[in-house]
């Protein structure tokens, strides 16, 4: 597992299959912050906010990518909302 010290915003996020799964927004308190997507009308989804993944899940940094241990089908299934429950 790489050191989340090595990982800065701005990087994009893999999962184990090479689909992207979100950009670095910023690390907190053991756990990857995404930058909130926005949708084609302009608002964020899920109502502006960020999502997070537990540092637990990196495999690798590589240069500006972040690569996760699973598939980014079941990581998005693994997201988190600021307060560590599940995202809906």
């Amino acid at each position: 597992m790489s050191e989340l010290t090595d990982i800065r915003p701005g990087m994009q996020v893999v999962g184990a299959d090479g689909v992207p799964v979100g950009t670095v927004e910023a690390i907190e308190d053991g756990r990857i912050r995404l930058v909130p997507v926005e949708t084609t009308e302009g608002e964020s989804a899920h109502g502006g906010h960020s999502h997070y993944f537990d540092g637990g899940l990196v495999a690798e940094v590589e240069g500006e990518t972040v690569r996760l241990s699973a598939n980014a089908s079941v990581a998005m299934l693994l997201d988190e909302e600021a307060d560590g429950k599940p995202a809906d």
